[in-house]
């Protein structure tokens, strides 16, 4: 399950995006895993969220920091996740106590199950 823990976002406040993997299991991450966050208004404002926290729990929270006035987003952009959002970036996101590589399923529909967070002015 995937959500946006973030719920609002004002460009000219800026802020953290925030989004929480939830696992059926405890996972155990290595490195800096990356979640892709899409920017439905322009693509060369998709959003790539670090791994923050959560190994060895069923929950990881992704951040991405943006500076207020950043050209990262626009007022009234419509952020979203789709389909393979996530990026191991040389790390792992492992099953704890296994050696089994963790998935998330790469169904469209896991973007509409997070919804979807729109800038403000």
């Amino acid at each position: 399950e995937i959500e946006f823990i973030t719920t609002e976002f004002d460009k000219s406040d800026g802020g953290n995006i925030d989004v929480r993997v939830r696992f059926n299991e405890a996972v155990t991450v290595t490195g800096t895993p990356q979640f892709l966050v899409t920017n439905n208004t322009a693509s060369s404002r998709n959003i790539t969220c670090d791994y923050l926290s959560g190994s060895t729990t069923n929950e990881l929270i992704f951040r991405k920091t943006i500076a207020a006035g950043n050209a990262a987003t626009n007022a009234d952009d419509v952020l979203k996740v789709v389909a393979n959002p996530v990026s191991l970036n040389s790390g792992t996101i492992k099953d704890t106590g296994t050696t089994t590589n963790s998935t998330i399923t790469s169904a469209l529909s896991i973007g509409t199950a997070a919804g979807t967070l729109t800038v403000a002015a």
